[in-house]
C-alpha cells in the first residue's frame, strides 16, 4: 500500500496476506462487504462499525443559498446526505499516529 489512498485492491491484498484467502476470494469478500453497506445505506439504515465509526444519513431541508460570484440568492433543494463520524477509538489512534 502506498502512502496516498487506501483502495479496494489494497484491502483485498491485505486480506489475502493476513487471512490467507485467495486473491479472488479476498476481492469478492471486500466487494460483498461494500455492497452490503451500500444496500443498507440505500434503504435508509445507518452503518456502525465498532472501533471505526458510523456512516449516518441526514435529511437536510430546503434552504436559501447565495451564488458567490453574483450574490444572487438561489433556493437549495432538500436532500439526503451521508456523513461519517469516527469513533473515539479511531480518533485516539489518529492523534497518536498509529
Amino acid at each position: 500500500m502506498d502512502a496516498g489512498t487506501l483502495t479496494r485492491a489494497d484491502l483485498a491484498e491485505a486480506l489475502h496476506h493476513q487471512v490467507g484467502l485467495s486473491r479472488t476470494d479476498s476481492a469478492q469478500f471486500v466487494e460483498q462487504i461494500l455492497a452490503h453497506m451500500c444496500a443498507a445505506l440505500s434503504n435508509g439504515e445507518n452503518v456502525k462499525i465498532s472501533g471505526f465509526g458510523s456512516f449516518v444519513l441526514r435529511d437536510k431541508g430546503e434552504r436559501v443559498g447565495r451564488n458567490p460570484k453574483t450574490g444572487v440568492e438561489v433556493p437549495i433543494a432538500p436532500r439526503r446526505v451521508l456523513t461519517f463520524r469516527a469513533s473515539q477509538m479511531m480518533r485516539d489512534r489518529i492523534v497518536a499516529g498509529k
